[in-house]
């Protein structure tokens, strides 16, 4: 899987590659970039208490780095990497939305219908790496990841409105940047939440038919 991130030069080539056992340490770096690599990218998957009860001994990161790990060898990967030439620059998390307990009980994402979407949770590019399309190349990829191994459809809940991400929800990415990969907002903000919370909009790939 290939591809030329927008903005990228001729002698840049951007590859896409479903995360493997062998890939691990490339997701480790991309994630010290920008989250620390202890989270290992469980977060949308697990309850708190899930996160606490991770089987296996050591400390927290080395749990969820053996979690992670455990995903990563299974024939569906739980996310892709992006990289150029051989760097790590990017991750998008994407899965069946049944598999992300956090985002099934969370009341800022309830379910749209009853259709069995797969949803792209988390998507982070190094700091080096921003700015020349690599996000968006990274949630096209994702979806036709998804697509490819029987979604229905592809979901994501990003940052509303059109602001820059600075604070600790950068990693749900914002809604130009799904529109840019092809998604449509198909509901606003869940009202009632408390205001401390992020406004999260609910976009779905491909768009319905109108």
């Amino acid at each position: 899987m290939s591809m030329a991130a927008r903005g990228a030069s001729a002698t840049e080539a951007f590859q896409v590659r479903p995360l493997t056992l062998d890939l691990m340490e490339a997701l480790g770096a991309v994630l010290r970039g920008g989250w620390g690599a202890g989270c290992w990218c469980l977060y949308p998957r697990l309850t708190d208490r899930q996160m606490r009860d991770l089987p296996g001994a050591g400390d927290h990161s080395g749990r969820r780095r053996a979690a992670m790990a455990a995903l990563a060898g299974r024939a569906v990967a739980p996310g892709l990497l992006g990289f150029r030439g051989e760097e790590p620059v990017g991750w998008v998390a994407v899965a069946p939305r049944a598999e992300l307990a956090r985002i099934v009980a969370s009341r800022a994402t309830p379910p749209l219908d009853a259709l069995p979407v797969w949803v792209i949770p988390c998507v982070t590019v190094r700091r080096a790496a921003r700015g020349r399309g690599v996000a968006v190349a990274l949630i096209r990829a994702a979806a036709e990841y998804a697509l490819g191994h029987g979604a229905p459809a592809v979901e994501a809940y990003p940052r509303a409105g059109d602001g820059r991400a600075e604070d600790g929800s950068v990693y749900f990415g914002t809604e130009p940047m799904f529109r840019r990969a092809g998604f449509a907002v198909l509901r606003p903000p869940v009202a009632g939440l408390p205001a401390r919370w992020t406004p999260r909009v609910t976009m779905r790939f491909p768009p319905p038919a109108m």
